[in-house]
């Protein structure tokens, strides 16, 4: 059984938006709202990135590569995270996922993101 599910992405032109969600089952998050959640994406050939972070207590950060263009935000009775992602570029193709910061739980299969005219 999945304990985190990412969805939402997909093959978009440049410039154009997507909008990432990710679930966390209740098995592996009783208290969701005192978790550092984030999310991440790995590139072909490349080591998992850290994207963008939303704190228990509210305040988000951003990778340099993605500010002003991704938003980070959350639902916490729903137990969901979102990434809004704007004026995509190429070298946002990737797989993205979602877990808490720090510890990680068991990552989930991620949502794959591609950029290409």
């Amino acid at each position: 059984q999945e304990q985190i599910v990412e969805s939402g992405g997909g093959l978009v032109q440049p410039g154009q938006s997507l909008r990432l969600s990710c679930l966390a089952a209740r098995s592996i998050c009783s208290s969701f709202t005192t978790e550092d959640m984030a999310w991440y994406r790995q590139a072909p050939g490349k080591q998992r990135e850290l994207v963008a972070v939303t704190t228990s207590s509210g305040s988000t950060n951003y990778a340099e590569s993605v500010k002003g263009r991704f938003t980070v935000s959350r639902e916490n009775a729903r137990k969901r995270v979102y990434l809004q992602m704007n004026n995509l570029k190429p070298e946002d193709t990737a797989v993205y996922y979602c877990n808490r910061q720090n510890p990680p739980w068991p990552w989930g299969r991620g949502t794959q993101v591609i950029v290409s005219s």
